[in-house]
């Protein structure tokens, strides 16, 4: 029997304080979250508003320290940000100075590992992988919130990740536009083998998404849940509509309703 494969992300009994300088007080936001990730899987993290759900991957990234436990990529410590995790933030934050090649070359530059050949064949790899094929040589101006944000992404897989972490990455987009990025995504990812942990407040998008489902608590973030999305690997936007993930919708959605009730957020039923 072959051993099981150690996870991509190790997260272990992770405890974060803030602590304010004005009032002497340190805030609780994270407490004793355990999670793995296993080589390409996608999973997101939903819960209620201000829980704490993006300084988590930001942890993750290694931008914030943990208060108590420990983050492994790969089973190396997680004490700072490194090579083996790229951003991906809501705002496309390209430089406006900057081709579409050009920006999703600037981690690769930054680097300075690879010759200048080798990075634009990298870049123009992915130009052909996010679907921007001949928006080579355009600038983030002449491009489409959508465009964008398929830059955004090529430059973060650029630099070869373990793990791909992403914020909210479709919220300043148009519905319409956001629905289509939703099924570009998991095609692009797909491709990539990437593994993922993305974070949004929309549930459907979630679901359509992800293999799993972390659902935070209010603030101190502990797990409430994990809910598994059994729903088949290709998905279409239309599966939408089917009765299976309308049911995990209403589910997930119950489970956030809790803890805003508990919290007075809104009103208990």
């Amino acid at each position: 029997m072959a051993a099981a494969r150690p996870p991509k992300l190790d997260v272990r009994h992770v405890s974060l304080e803030h602590y304010n300088e004005r009032t002497q007080q340190a805030l609780a936001v994270l407490d004793d979250i355990d999670l793995q990730l296993q080589e390409g899987e996608l999973v997101s993290i939903v819960g209620p508003s201000g829980c704490g759900k993006t300084t988590f991957l930001n942890a993750v990234d290694g931008l914030i320290a943990v208060t108590g436990g420990e983050i492994r990529v790969d089973g190396r410590l997680v004490d700072r940000p490194g090579p083996d995790r790229a951003f991906v933030f809501q705002h496309d934050s390209l430089f406006p100075w900057r081709t579409v090649v050009r920006n999703i070359t600037y981690g690769l530059e930054l680097q300075g590992r690879l010759a200048k050949a080798e990075m634009q064949e990298r870049a123009r790899s992915l130009v052909d992988l996010v679907g921007l094929k001949g928006f080579e040589e355009h600038y983030p101006h002449e491009l489409s919130g959508g465009m964008r944000q398929r830059v955004n992404i090529a430059r973060a897989l650029a630099v070869s990740p373990e793990i791909l972490l992403l914020d909210e990455p479709f919220a300043a987009l148009d519905a319409q536009t956001r629905e289509f990025m939703q099924f570009e995504l998991m095609k692009i990812l797909a491709r990539a083998k990437a593994t993922a942990l993305f974070i949004t407040h929309q549930i459907s998008e979630a679901i359509f998404l992800s293999n799993r489902i972390v659902v935070f608590s209010a603030r101190p973030a502990r797990i409430k849940d994990i809910v598994a999305v059994d729903l088949p690997a290709v998905r279409t936007l239309a599966m939408k509509h089917d009765p299976g993930f309308v049911a995990l919708e209403s589910r997930i959605w119950r489970l956030i309703e809790e803890e805003a009730a508990r919290t007075g957020m809104i009103a208990a039923a």
